[in-house]
């Protein structure tokens, strides 16, 4: 096993098309240099969902697009459920067998879509923008100030010229495309989220045009 991305998408508000974004995720994590064992998971959740995970880990009212929450170094348990158990008597793994679990991204499609237009532009234009802002956020980039605002944006306008097209741009081809199938893969759901530190958008991040105006506060 090398990069894993597990989705989920637990609302239906709007089409997800999981595989896709799992690709793009994984696209992200090997075009940051990250290597070996190692495993990220998504969310994709209703306004509801959203806005009690966003009150219950930033103190916050309302739903938000995105938050990311980074494992911070927390020790891997046997298995991704709180009732999975141990792995049984006898079986012993040191640190360097565990894959490298770097956190949850949360999204929720419904805000989103509603944000696209004044925004990143279309809705799958607005989500690869949510992916790539999320899993950079779990790779340690921030924007608490604006040369941390700067940097981040730069490297998501970057990110998404090399790895993502729209659909319909008739463009070279990127890393990820629309999938043409439906996704055979089974998905899974991030580990429960517990009292770990959260990371929102704050800030929003710019779409994907070089020069594009200032993004605006999140819902």
């Amino acid at each position: 096993m090398a990069i894993e991305v597990f989705a989920a998408d637990e609302q239906a508000d709007h089409p997800v098309d999981t595989l896709r974004w799992v690709r793009l995720a994984e696209a992200i994590l090997e075009e940051e240099g990250v290597r070996g064992e190692a495993e990220l998971s998504m969310l994709f959740v209703d306004e509801q969902a959203m806005t009690d995970l966003n009150k219950r880990f930033l103190g916050k009212e309302g739903p938000t697009d995105v938050l990311a929450f980074p494992i911070d170094d927390e020790p891997i348990e046997g298995g991704r459920s709180p009732d999975s158990g141990g792995a049984g008597p006898g079986f012993t793994s040191e640190p360097s067998d565990l894959p490298t679990v770097l956190g949850d991204v949360v999204i929720c499609p419904a805000v989103a879509y509603r944000n696209a237009p004044e925004h990143a532009g279309t809705y799958d234009d607005e989500l690869a923008l949510l992916i790539v802002h999320g899993v950079l956020h779990l790779l340690g980039m921030d924007h608490d100030d604006d040369d941390e605002a700067e940097a981040m944006e730069l490297r998501e306008r970057q990110l998404l010229a090399k790895l993502y097209r729209p659909p319909g741009d008739e463009g070279p081809a990127p890393v990820v495309e629309a999938a043409t199938t439906p996704d055979p893969v089974t998905t899974f759901g991030p580990r429960s989220l517990g009292p770990r530190s959260a990371r929102s958008s704050g800030r929003r991040p710019p779409g994907p045009a070089v020069d594009g105006p200032p993004g605006a506060e999140p819902t």
